[in-house]
Parts: C-alpha cells; structure tokens; sequence
C-alpha cells in the first residue's frame, strides 16, 4: 500500500542503521570478535541496556572518515530506493571520538556520505547531535557548548538520546538552552522508556518543537492536549516501540488514539536493523494499524514542516511531496 509513497524521516541514529553484514565486514577489517553481538546475520540483545552495549559494539567498528561516509551514503541510498526524499540523521561525536576520531572528523566523514547520496539518488539530508544522556549533564554540556562555536552547513539540530531512566530532564536544560540561543533546532528523546512525567519535562524545560518517541504521553489526557495545542511533533517508531516493548503490539500502539487527539506526528525506523524493520516497513506498519494513505502523506507533510532545514529546501521537498500526493489522490479516485 505504501511502497510508492514518498517518505521523510527525522529519527534515526546513523550506527543504528548499520546493516549487520556491513558492521560484520568492519569488525574483521579491523580484527574485532563480532560474536557476542551479531548471530546469523543479527544484532543480538535482550533489553535496552543491552541494546545500549550492542550498539556501542557497532560504533566502535567505524573508526574513520571514510567508514563513516560508507555508512551514511549506504543508508541513504537504500532510504532513497524505497522513495525517501528526506532523512535527518542523529550522529554521536561521542562515538567518534571514543575510536579516537575527532567530532570535526567524524561530522566530515557523514558529510562526504550525504553529499554521495545526495548526488547519486537525490535524497537530501541533515544532521543532529546526540548528546548521550548516560553519559551525564557535564558531558551534554560539553557538547552543547562545542556544538555553539562549531558551523557546518548539514548539522543543524541538538538533541539527547541514551539512557532515559538516568537524571532527570532538568539537569540537562543548561545545554539545551546553549544549542537553542545558537540557532539550533531542538528535540530530545523522551516518553520512551519513562512515562508521561518524562514527555511534561521535556516540555518544561526544554521546549522542543520535537519529541523523539513521546508516545508514552497517552498517559495523561491533560498532556496530550498540551502537544495538541503546542504543535508538538512526535517522532514515532513503531516496530522500535514493539521491539523494546515499551508496548506489546501494534494494536496496543496508541498512535491512532494520539493522531484522533490532534497530535502532530510522522513516522521513523530509530535503529532499523536492530529492530529486523526499515522506514518502508514502519510505513506499512502504520498503514496495517488502519492509516489511509491521505493520513500517511500528512504524517510525511508534517515530518516535512518540522524538518530542521532551510526553508528554500523545505518548501522544495514539499513542492515534491504535493506533487506526489496529487498522483496518488487521482490514482485512488481513478481505483474507485
């Protein structure tokens, strides 16, 4: 149903799009034992703290500029191959400099990769940093403070991902507000593995035009009205949410109830091999929870809207998107 779509995705961690084959051929190019992380041709973990440790598993076998354009421009390309005409891409400079690369290095690398995608299948893509929650406000700080005096054209967001469970929202606001007053868009991880309280502090303290998850704020009917108000975007991964299960099926998902309130949302793949999904297959996971495709194409429209892009590319992507959806509106009258 969804296959001729246009897509746009906003939440997806760039290691945790590495494929396991690719991941497999980085840990012998580098002599790594692989095995308590990838088994027969998968990611192996039971648990977010043990998805955490596999993941940094996966980081620590791209350890130069050209890995990771590798990476960036094969993501890509297999996003544009299935009609994606936008991705941001969350990227860790922490994970660079932990296999001793630079955050300028690493940053270059991805860049060169997006750049190669960009000219080979026309996608387009930006980048947003990650500070890692558990890894503590100082470090976050730090890096929202090197983020402020930092300037490359394709970076243009601040978020924090990681550890939920660990601090509370409140300790990491100081960053946030540095990456703010610099000009960056902002969104955060929150109402994942924490309930609604998580999503009402983000709300609180940060004030992001985005949540990453944020689904957990079905909890509370006054928070959802509040997103709804607010405009709020929810950067929903639904086969991330049933893996990790934060639910226990798509029919338990409270995306329906979410949109019927009047939340913005878009749909995204968060760390796609990890979770045996793809962007494609979120699209159609959301089409088999009873979204039409005029709901589909306005979930990718708002992905769109709250891109952190310049507006000349966004009202492109839009011009693009517009022109699609007016083609599968006459192909659905047409079916009729």
């Amino acid at each position: 149903m969804t296959a001729n779509l246009l897509k746009a995705e906003l939440h997806c961690h760039v290691e945790g799009a590495a494929p396991p084959a690719l991941t497999l051929m980085q840990a012998e190019k580098y002599g790594v034992d692989s095995s308590a992380f990838v088994r027969n041709g998968a990611y192996v973990w039971q648990d977010f703290t043990s998805f955490i440790g596999c993941y940094d598993f996966v980081a620590s076998v791209f350890r130069t500029e050209e890995d990771y354009a590798a990476l960036a421009e094969a993501y890509l390309c297999e996003l544009a191959g299935v009609n994606t005409i936008y991705s941001e891409l969350f990227i860790s400079p922490d994970h660079g400099e932990a296999v001793g690369l630079s955050a300028e290095a690493y940053i270059e690398g991805l860049a060169a990769g997006i750049v190669r995608a960009r000219e080979k299948a026309g996608i387009e893509c930006r980048m947003v940093i990650i500070g890692e929650r558990h890894l503590g406000p100082d470090n976050v700080l730090r890096r929202a403070k090197w983020l402020a005096n930092y300037c490359h054209p394709l970076v243009t967001g601040f978020n924090m991902a990681g550890e939920e469970r660990m601090n509370r929202v409140a300790d990491y606001a100081p960053a946030f507000a540095i990456a703010k007053e610099a000009g960056y868009g902002i969104t955060i991880h929150a109402g994942e593995l924490c309930g609604a309280f998580s999503v009402a502090d983000a709300l609180d303290h940060v004030g992001p035009s985005r949540i990453g998850h944020g689904v957990r704020s079905i909890e509370d009917a006054d928070l959802v009205k509040r997103l709804a108000d607010l405009g709020t975007v929810l950067e929903v991964c639904p086969a991330s949410n049933i893996a990790l299960q934060v639910f226990p099926d798509h029919d338990s998902h409270p995306l329906r109830q979410l949109t019927d309130a009047g939340v913005r949302v878009c749909i995204n793949s968060d760390d796609p091999p990890f979770f045996h999904t793809s962007l494609a297959q979120d699209y159609e996971i959301v089409a088999n929870m009873g979204f039409d495709i005029v709901e589909i194409n306005a979930m990718t429209r708002t992905a769109i809207e709250a891109a952190f892009v310049d507006e000349a590319t966004r009202s492109r992507l839009l011009l693009r998107l517009d022109g699609a959806s007016l083609q599968d509106a006459s192909g659905d009258e047409t079916a009729k």
